[in-house]
């Protein structure tokens, strides 16, 4: 709990406001963040010192803030993800997708402007709208999950929003978002003018796409639409798939326009010359990063089918489909006391979502068998 003194001239929208943050928690198994849970190779962590040794000695000077050589191997990393070829001047990298996403809402929203986002979705968004002063609306998804794009295309008719938000695989429910649903949000935005802007300005189509590592093999990326929309922007992490979570390393591929923009508003020498240093050498091991993707993948579908067969007052679990290193359950009538039960037996998942639903991380075999054993005890209590 923060405790912010009443003599301080804090901004009045902050007031009552918690900081963001999953618990951190000295428990024996933590499922709650979407980590991967496998520590990095050797290899990598060898590379990564070779290539901080190497920085290290010039330290005394501010990093390249444009950060040249990343931005190159990045697009060679999406090349070979993605099968897309990228200009390195339509990338972009920062301290985690957070500050590729504050920067997109500095540049593009702001006061008179509007965000629009399809819950449920990642709760950070109306905070990077507060934040900029940015105004936050909704278009409700379907009760499956899936994106109603019908309605979100009405929404943004009526709202004219400077900026779309959507995920994919959605946080946090690991819903897909297939391509022609995609290509029909930059359609629609295409032909929208932005509330508050010079009358030729079109919505900006953000595409989060944090978890886009998990995917099932074949399914393209939204990176693969943006030589075709100018106004597409797409956020990425290392963070997750990567096992980078620890390095703060994000990315944003897009048109040279959005990625000048984001430029204005970054704070100079954003990227430290160590950051830099640890993600290219991440970058030049993909392979041995990405090694545990699959075995995560089969760990989803597993866990996915063994929820899909545990009852809950009779009934069977509910367990939406997943194409991210998470799964959403339930449903629960108080979902705070079975995670207070899970988290009190020494397992953290998180308690996130609409309402009645839980959310578990995949993690190690031990770790997900400990989560298995635990959450059949606990839903005995209940």
């Amino acid at each position: 709990m923060s405790a912010i003194p009443a003599d301080l001239p804090l901004r009045a929208d902050l007031v009552g406001e918690e900081p963001y943050g999953a618990p951190q928690l000295d428990v024996p198994v933590c499922l709650n963040v979407n980590e991967n849970p496998y520590p990095l190779d050797q290899e990598v962590v060898d590379a990564i010192c070779q290539r901080v040794r190497l920085v290290a000695p010039g330290l005394n000077r501010y990093p390249d803030r444009e950060h040249e050589e990343l931005r190159r191997a990045l697009a060679a990393y999406l090349k070979k993800e993605s099968g897309t070829s990228l200009q390195p001047g339509q990338l972009w990298a920062a301290n985690g997708s957070n500050e590729i996403m504050l920067q997109l809402f500095q540049a593009f929203g702001g006061s008179g402007r509007t965000a629009l986002g399809c819950d449920p979705t990642y709760s950070m968004y109306p905070e990077y709208a507060r934040d900029t002063f940015t105004d936050w609306e909704l278009a409700h998804r379907l009760p499956d999950f899936s994106l109603d794009v019908e309605t979100t295309i009405e929404r943004i008719k009526a709202l004219r929003p400077a900026m779309v938000l959507v995920t994919s695989p959605n946080n946090p429910t690991g819903t897909p978002l297939p391509m022609d649903q995609l290509t029909r949000l930059l359609e629609a935005c295409s032909q929208v003018p932005v509330a508050g802007a010079d009358p030729s300005a079109r919505p900006i189509v953000v595409v989060d796409e944090a978890y886009i590592e998990f995917r099932d093999p074949g399914t393209p990326s939204a990176v693969s639409l943006i030589g075709q929309y100018d106004h597409l922007a797409v956020s990425r992490t290392m963070s997750k798939a990567f096992a980078f979570a620890g390095a703060r390393v994000g990315y944003l591929a897009a048109s040279q326009g959005i990625i000048d923009a984001v430029r204005i508003v970054r704070m100079p020498y954003h990227l430290s010359a160590l950051t830099q240093a640890a993600a290219l050498a991440a970058l030049e091991h993909t392979d041995l990063q990405l090694a545990r993707v699959d075995q995560l993948r089969q760990t989803r579908r597993e866990t996915a089918e063994w929820l899909a067969g545990q009852q809950f007052h009779g009934r069977p679990l509910t367990v939406v489909p997943s194409a991210s290193n998470f799964i959403l359950f339930g449903i629960f009538p108080d979902r705070d006391a079975v995670f207070e039960a899970m988290k009190d037996e020494g397992v953290l998942i998180r308690a996130v979502g609409p309402q009645g639903y839980l959310r578990v991380c995949m993690g190690t075999d031990e770790e997900m068998e400990r989560f298995r054993q635990t959450l059949v005890h606990v839903l005995k209590r209940f």
